[in-house]
Protein backbone atom coordinates (compact mmCIF):
# COMPACT_ATOMS: atom_id res chain seq x y z
CA UNK A 1 0.00 0.00 0.00
CA UNK A 2 1.32 3.46 -0.92
CA UNK A 3 1.82 5.74 2.06
CA UNK A 4 -0.37 8.85 1.91
CA UNK A 5 1.54 12.09 2.26
CA UNK A 6 -0.79 13.39 4.99
CA UNK A 7 0.17 10.53 7.35
CA UNK A 8 3.91 10.53 6.70
CA UNK A 9 6.39 11.10 9.47
CA UNK A 10 8.85 13.96 9.13
CA UNK A 11 11.44 11.48 7.88
CA UNK A 12 8.93 10.01 5.44
CA UNK A 13 8.12 13.46 4.07
CA UNK A 14 11.82 14.11 3.52
CA UNK A 15 12.24 10.80 1.73
CA UNK A 16 9.23 11.41 -0.48
CA UNK A 17 10.43 14.93 -1.29
CA UNK A 18 13.85 13.53 -2.17
CA UNK A 19 12.23 11.09 -4.60
CA UNK A 20 10.22 13.89 -6.21
CA UNK A 21 13.34 16.03 -6.58
CA UNK A 22 15.28 13.09 -7.99
CA UNK A 23 12.47 12.30 -10.40
CA UNK A 24 12.40 15.89 -11.56
CA UNK A 25 16.13 15.78 -12.25
CA UNK A 26 15.81 12.50 -14.15
CA UNK A 27 12.82 13.60 -16.25
CA UNK A 28 14.61 16.83 -17.10
CA UNK A 29 17.36 14.97 -18.96
CA UNK A 30 15.63 11.83 -20.28
CA UNK A 31 12.29 10.94 -21.88
CA UNK A 32 9.70 9.39 -19.60
CA UNK A 33 10.09 5.91 -21.07
CA UNK A 34 13.88 6.04 -20.69
CA UNK A 35 13.93 6.93 -16.99
CA UNK A 36 14.45 3.90 -14.73
CA UNK A 37 13.25 3.68 -11.15
CA UNK A 38 16.71 2.52 -10.10
CA UNK A 39 18.15 5.76 -11.52
CA UNK A 40 15.69 7.81 -9.49
CA UNK A 41 16.51 5.84 -6.34
CA UNK A 42 20.22 6.36 -6.89
CA UNK A 43 19.71 10.11 -7.24
CA UNK A 44 17.57 10.19 -4.10
CA UNK A 45 19.90 7.93 -2.12
CA UNK A 46 17.21 5.36 -1.27
CA UNK A 47 16.65 1.69 -1.98
CA UNK A 48 14.50 0.32 -4.79
CA UNK A 49 12.02 -1.02 -2.25
CA UNK A 50 11.72 2.37 -0.58
CA UNK A 51 10.46 3.87 -3.83
CA UNK A 52 7.36 1.66 -3.71
CA UNK A 53 6.55 2.83 -0.21
CA UNK A 54 5.66 6.20 -1.71
CA UNK A 55 4.82 5.61 -5.39
CA UNK A 56 3.37 2.60 -7.16
CA UNK A 57 5.03 3.36 -10.50
CA UNK A 58 7.31 5.68 -12.42
CA UNK A 59 4.20 7.25 -13.96
CA UNK A 60 2.82 8.05 -10.51
CA UNK A 61 6.06 9.84 -9.68
CA UNK A 62 5.89 11.78 -12.94
CA UNK A 63 2.34 12.92 -12.12
CA UNK A 64 3.62 14.28 -8.83
CA UNK A 65 6.55 16.02 -10.50
CA UNK A 66 4.28 17.54 -13.16
CA UNK A 67 1.98 18.94 -10.49
CA UNK A 68 4.91 20.52 -8.67
CA UNK A 69 6.28 22.07 -11.87
CA UNK A 70 2.97 23.56 -12.99
CA UNK A 71 2.36 24.88 -9.48
CA UNK A 72 5.73 26.63 -9.56
CA UNK A 73 4.95 28.11 -12.97
CA UNK A 74 1.62 29.39 -11.69
CA UNK A 75 3.25 31.01 -8.67
CA UNK A 76 6.10 32.45 -10.75
CA UNK A 77 3.69 34.17 -13.14
CA UNK A 78 1.62 35.87 -10.42
CA UNK A 79 2.01 39.64 -10.58
CA UNK A 80 2.51 40.88 -7.05
CA UNK A 81 1.88 44.31 -5.52
CA UNK A 82 5.38 45.46 -6.42
CA UNK A 83 4.27 45.92 -10.04
CA UNK A 84 2.73 49.38 -10.39
CA UNK A 85 0.51 50.67 -13.16
CA UNK A 86 -2.84 49.74 -14.61
CA UNK A 87 -4.21 46.51 -16.10
CA UNK A 88 -2.12 46.85 -19.27
CA UNK A 89 1.15 47.01 -17.34
CA UNK A 90 0.14 44.05 -15.19
CA UNK A 91 -0.67 41.93 -18.23
CA UNK A 92 2.71 42.87 -19.65
CA UNK A 93 4.46 41.85 -16.42
CA UNK A 94 2.57 38.55 -16.26
CA UNK A 95 3.51 37.70 -19.85
CA UNK A 96 7.17 38.34 -19.09
CA UNK A 97 7.07 36.22 -15.94
CA UNK A 98 5.29 33.38 -17.72
CA UNK A 99 7.84 33.23 -20.54
CA UNK A 100 10.63 33.01 -18.00
CA UNK A 101 8.82 30.30 -16.04
CA UNK A 102 8.33 28.37 -19.28
CA UNK A 103 12.02 28.69 -20.11
CA UNK A 104 12.86 27.03 -16.80
CA UNK A 105 10.38 24.16 -17.15
CA UNK A 106 9.52 23.66 -20.84
CA UNK A 107 10.94 20.14 -21.16
CA UNK A 108 8.78 18.74 -18.38
CA UNK A 109 5.66 20.53 -19.64
CA UNK A 110 6.18 19.12 -23.14
CA UNK A 111 6.79 15.68 -21.67
CA UNK A 112 3.43 15.85 -19.93
CA UNK A 113 1.73 16.95 -23.14
CA UNK A 114 3.28 14.05 -25.03
CA UNK A 115 2.21 11.57 -22.36
CA UNK A 116 -1.32 12.99 -22.51
CA UNK A 117 -1.68 11.96 -26.17
CA UNK A 118 -1.51 8.26 -25.30
CA UNK A 119 -2.69 8.05 -21.69
CA UNK A 120 -6.10 9.32 -20.58
CA UNK A 121 -4.93 9.76 -17.00
CA UNK A 122 -2.19 12.13 -18.13
CA UNK A 123 -4.67 13.95 -20.37
CA UNK A 124 -6.92 14.47 -17.37
CA UNK A 125 -3.99 15.68 -15.29
CA UNK A 126 -2.96 18.15 -17.99
CA UNK A 127 -6.47 19.62 -18.14
CA UNK A 128 -6.64 19.78 -14.36
CA UNK A 129 -3.33 21.61 -14.09
CA UNK A 130 -4.17 24.05 -16.88
CA UNK A 131 -7.52 24.79 -15.27
CA UNK A 132 -5.89 26.87 -12.53
CA UNK A 133 -4.47 29.23 -15.18
CA UNK A 134 -7.73 29.38 -17.14
CA UNK A 135 -9.77 30.11 -14.02
CA UNK A 136 -7.41 32.93 -13.00
CA UNK A 137 -7.60 34.52 -16.45
CA UNK A 138 -11.38 34.20 -16.73
CA UNK A 139 -11.89 35.80 -13.33
CA UNK A 140 -9.55 38.65 -14.26
CA UNK A 141 -11.38 39.31 -17.49
CA UNK A 142 -14.73 39.35 -15.71
CA UNK A 143 -13.40 42.02 -13.34
CA UNK A 144 -12.27 44.16 -16.24
CA UNK A 145 -15.66 43.72 -17.91
CA UNK A 146 -17.42 44.72 -14.70
CA UNK A 147 -15.23 47.83 -14.57
CA UNK A 148 -16.09 48.74 -18.14
CA UNK A 149 -12.50 48.24 -19.31
CA UNK A 150 -12.93 45.13 -21.49
CA UNK A 151 -15.34 44.05 -24.22
CA UNK A 152 -18.46 42.84 -22.37
CA UNK A 153 -19.47 40.51 -25.22
CA UNK A 154 -16.46 38.20 -24.75
CA UNK A 155 -16.95 34.84 -23.08
CA UNK A 156 -14.44 35.01 -20.19
CA UNK A 157 -13.57 31.32 -20.08
CA UNK A 158 -13.15 30.79 -23.83
CA UNK A 159 -11.19 34.03 -24.13
CA UNK A 160 -8.91 32.88 -21.33
CA UNK A 161 -8.30 29.56 -23.07
CA UNK A 162 -7.64 31.13 -26.48
CA UNK A 163 -5.38 33.97 -25.39
CA UNK A 164 -3.54 31.74 -22.95
CA UNK A 165 -2.98 29.30 -25.79
CA UNK A 166 -1.46 32.07 -27.88
CA UNK A 167 1.14 32.86 -25.24
CA UNK A 168 1.86 29.20 -24.52
CA UNK A 169 2.33 28.35 -28.18
CA UNK A 170 4.64 31.31 -28.71
CA UNK A 171 6.70 30.21 -25.71
CA UNK A 172 7.05 26.76 -27.27
CA UNK A 173 8.04 28.07 -30.73
CA UNK A 174 10.45 30.61 -29.29
CA UNK A 175 12.09 28.72 -26.46
CA UNK A 176 11.80 25.10 -27.61
CA UNK A 177 11.97 25.34 -31.39
CA UNK A 178 14.45 28.20 -31.60
CA UNK A 179 12.48 31.04 -33.23
CA UNK A 180 14.63 34.16 -32.94
CA UNK A 181 13.02 36.92 -30.89
CA UNK A 182 14.09 39.52 -28.37
CA UNK A 183 12.35 39.02 -25.03
CA UNK A 184 11.35 42.67 -24.61
CA UNK A 185 9.95 42.88 -28.15
CA UNK A 186 8.13 39.57 -27.76
CA UNK A 187 6.51 40.60 -24.47
CA UNK A 188 5.51 43.95 -25.93
CA UNK A 189 3.81 42.38 -28.96
CA UNK A 190 2.11 39.63 -26.94
CA UNK A 191 0.68 42.26 -24.62
CA UNK A 192 -0.55 44.44 -27.50
CA UNK A 193 -2.31 41.47 -29.09
CA UNK A 194 -3.79 40.43 -25.75
CA UNK A 195 -5.03 43.92 -24.90
CA UNK A 196 -6.53 44.54 -28.34
CA UNK A 197 -8.33 41.21 -28.23
CA UNK A 198 -10.20 42.18 -25.06
CA UNK A 199 -10.64 45.86 -25.92
CA UNK A 200 -8.18 47.15 -23.33
CA UNK A 201 -6.03 50.22 -24.01
CA UNK A 202 -2.67 51.13 -22.53
CA UNK A 203 -4.25 54.05 -20.70
CA UNK A 204 -7.11 52.04 -19.18
CA UNK A 205 -7.10 52.30 -15.41
CA UNK A 206 -8.88 50.31 -12.74
CA UNK A 207 -11.06 51.99 -10.10
CA UNK A 208 -9.01 53.23 -7.11
CA UNK A 209 -10.38 50.52 -4.80
CA UNK A 210 -9.61 47.62 -7.13
CA UNK A 211 -7.21 45.22 -5.41
CA UNK A 212 -7.37 42.22 -7.70
CA UNK A 213 -6.38 43.23 -11.25
CA UNK A 214 -6.22 40.99 -14.27
CA UNK A 215 -3.45 38.48 -14.72
CA UNK A 216 -3.24 36.61 -18.03
CA UNK A 217 -4.74 33.12 -18.27
CA UNK A 218 -2.55 30.15 -19.18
Amino acid sequence: MIVKSEVLTARGRRTRAALVDAGREAFAVQPLDAVRIDDVCARAGVSHGTFYTYFDSKEALFREVAGVVVGEMFTASVVGPAVSGGPYERIEAANRLYLRAWAANSRLVRMLEQAATTDESFAGLLLELREVFVRRGAEGLRRLQDQGLADPTLDPRLTAIMLGGMVEHFAHVWLDLGEHADEAAAVDLLTKLWARAIGLTRTSTSPPDDTDPLEPPR
